[in-house]
């Protein structure tokens, strides 16, 4: 006998800067759902990678550093945390470099089967969001509700930037809208588990939306799913 899911299993796939973290999260809240946040466990695969010096194009130094490395997700009121080893990261991760990284790890094999197992195990009881690059493609393919949230390149490094100015951070817009089409090529054009949009997933073009509006448009697809 199976167990009754706790609820449904929302993916939401989409770009980088596009806003998927930030919507998930919210969207999570408003349902009582948990959040996983894919991209954080190959931004916390990539940072390993650059501590221990291994060069993300060396698949079987990859595939070692994998079973060596344990990336733990926890989450405490209000705030989600990436451990990797035992050792705290939430902050580390979040730079454009740790960006760029995980979109290169992400092509190898060996990350993407050591934490898809990962993922896919976080989520199967339902009652998630989570938000990725492949996540209603590859990691769910058979999830109940399936997003794609898009936007402009140009208003994407204008919300990255902001987002890091307000960090403190000391990054040229210019730069960082540049290197956010630099990494949607790279995700786009990878042979392992590309970014693409699910022929059955619902896509939201946030480029001109508020992120009250674009939760509250995925509130209704979701609750045409689950009316609870």
């Amino acid at each position: 006998m199976h167990k009754r899911k706790k609820g449904l299993v929302i993916a939401i796939d989409g770009p980088s800067g596009a806003g998927k973290s930030t919507i998930a999260r919210l969207l999570a809240r408003r349902l009582g759902y948990t959040y996983i946040d894919t991209g954080a466990m190959y931004r916390a695969i990539g940072w390993n990678a650059k501590q221990e010096g291994v060069d993300p194009s060396d698949e079987p130094a990859l595939q070692r550093l994998c079973s060596r490395t344990d990336v733990t997700i926890r989450h405490d009121p209000g705030l989600q945390r990436v451990l990797v080893n035992g050792r705290e990261v939430t902050g580390e991760i979040r730079t454009p470099e740790m960006g760029m990284l995980a979109s290169a790890v992400s092509r190898s094999p060996a990350v993407r089967a050591r934490l898809l197992t990962l993922q896919r195990g976080l989520g199967a009881s339902g009652g998630v969001v989570m938000d990725g690059r492949d996540i209603g493609t590859v990691v769910f393919p058979g999830a109940d509700v399936k997003f794609y949230l898009d936007a402009s390149a140009e208003e994407r490094g204008r919300r990255r930037w902001q987002e890091l100015k307000e960090k403190g951070m000391d990054v040229d817009q210019a730069v960082i809208t540049e290197e956010i089409r630099t990494r949607d090529l790279q995700d786009s054009s990878r042979a392992l588990a590309p970014l693409k949009r699910a022929p059955d997933a619902c896509y939201v073009d946030s480029s001109a939306m508020t992120i009250e509006e674009v939760v509250a448009a995925m509130l209704s697809v979701c609750a045409e799913k689950d009316p609870r």
